[in-house]
C-alpha cells in the first residue's frame, strides 16, 4: 500500500478530513507530473507574412546565450538587440530582419549563425463596427475574410443594412473601400466580394 492511501485509509476510519486525501493526492499527482514547456512553441507564419507593432520573436545566434532573446516590436516599427541597436522590423518579413541582423552582426561576431521565429503574432487586427452583436477589435490569422470577421462579431442585428456593408482599407497614405452585399454573398452571388482582410481593416455595418 502506498503512503498516500495508507494516509487516506487512517484519516477514514478516524474521523479526519477527507480533504486532507485530496490534497495530499493532488501534491502527488503535481509533483509526478512532468514539467511542462517553459519556452513558447513558435507560430507557423508564412515567408511572406510582414511583421507589425506588438508581434513578438525570438532572435539566437549560436552558441552565443547572451545573444538569445526575445523582442518586441516597438510602436515604431522597430526592434532593439544587442551589439546592432535598432533595427527596423515592421513591414518586413522574417528572413529579411534575419539577413539584416547577419549583416549588423558580422561586425562584432565571425560568421554568425542566427535564427528568428515569431513565438506571438499580436499585430494583425482588424475591426468590426455598427449593426453588429459583438462589434469589436479581433486579433485574426492571415486568411479572415470578411464573412469570417462577421461571424466573430455575432453576426449582424436584425436592423443591419446587409447589402450595404463596406470594408475600410488604409495604407501608404491613400483609403480604400470596398463594398460587400452579404445578402448576395449568403445566396452564392458575387463571391469575389468576400475579400480576405488585411491588418488594420475596418468592416462597417451600417
Amino acid at each position: 500500500m502506498s503512503v498516500i492511501c495508507f494516509i487516506c485509509t487512517v484519516a477514514y476510519r478516524f474521523g479526519g478530513l477527507l480533504l486532507m486525501c485530496w490534497v495530499l493526492a493532488g501534491e502527488h499527482a503535481l509533483a509526478a507530473a512532468p514539467p511542462g514547456g517553459s519556452e513558447p512553441l513558435p507560430v507557423v507564419v508564412e515567408g511572406s507574412y510582414l511583421l507589425g507593432p506588438e508581434d513578438i520573436i525570438k532572435i539566437s545566434v549560436w552558441k552565443d546565450e547572451h545573444l538569445t532573446q526575445e523582442v518586441v516590436v516597438r510602436p515604431d516599427g522597430m526592434i532593439s538587440f544587442p551589439l546592432v541597436g535598432d533595427v527596423p522590423a515592421a513591414g518586413r518579413t522574417i528572413e529579411d530582419v534575419r539577413l539584416e541582423l547577419v549583416r549588423r552582426l558580422n561586425k562584432f561576431v565571425p560568421n554568425p549563425h542566427v535564427s528568428v521565429l515569431a513565438t506571438k503574432i499580436l499585430s494583425n487586427k482588424i475591426y468590426v463596427i455598427g449593426r453588429v452583436n459583438k462589434p469589436g477589435e479581433f486579433l485574426v490569422g492571415h486568411y479572415t475574410d470578411v464573412l469570417q470577421a462577421l461571424s466573430l462579431a455575432g453576426g449582424l442585428t436584425p436592423f443591419a443594412a446587409e447589402n450595404d456593408i463596406h470594408v475600410m482599407r488604409r495604407g501608404r497614405g491613400e483609403q480604400q473601400v470596398f463594398q460587400f452585399r452579404y445578402g448576395d454573398v449568403r445566396k452564392g452571388k458575387d463571391m469575389g466580394q468576400n475579400i480576405i482582410l488585411e491588418r488594420g481593416d475596418v468592416v462597417v455595418v451600417p
